[in-house]
């Protein structure tokens, strides 16, 4: 499960996509309200995007953040990983941050392992070949057909 820091920097990243590109600083408090995430929370996770590249700031009038890196090259799994950690159900499945279960002798033969491994993977490949861009790609379809029906 993810965390509610991880939903929150997720929704925020949408919410800059949605104005990348038109050179629009968006003030923490907009995107606050917008999105329904607690401003000091926000400003947070802003600063953690920001410090591994995904932001940046602006100050003064036209101040705000903005992204740093294109919609469709922030994917799920890296916003996931810098906001929660590692993306793996078990400890030994861990590429960056591996450690061996405790309980286990021999990871090779070990049964629960080999379940999980294969969740790890659907997992990953689904985390990092999704992008920001594709969830407003999603909305934007989703607005077009609602309008057409």
């Amino acid at each position: 499960m993810i965390s509610q820091k991880a939903k929150y920097a997720l929704r925020a990243l949408v919410a800059l996509a949605r104005t990348h590109g038109r050179d629009d600083a968006r003030l923490i408090s907009e995107i606050a309200e917008q999105q329904r995430i607690p401003k000091k929370f926000l400003e947070q996770i802003l600063l953690d995007l920001k410090h591994h590249g995904i932001v940046s700031s602006r100050r003064g009038k036209a101040g705000g953040y903005m992204l740093l890196k294109s919609p469709d090259a922030i994917t799920f799994g890296e916003v996931l990983r810098i906001i929660d950690g590692p993306v793996a159900p078990l400890p030994c499945l861990s590429h960056v941050a591996y450690r061996r279960c405790e309980d286990c002798s021999d990871e090779a033969s070990c049964e629960i392992r080999q379940v999980f491994a294969r969740v790890a993977t659907a997992t990953r490949e689904v985390l990092d070949g999704t992008t920001i861009a594709d969830c407003i790609g999603d909305a934007a379809q989703d607005e077009a057909r609602m309008l057409i029906a």
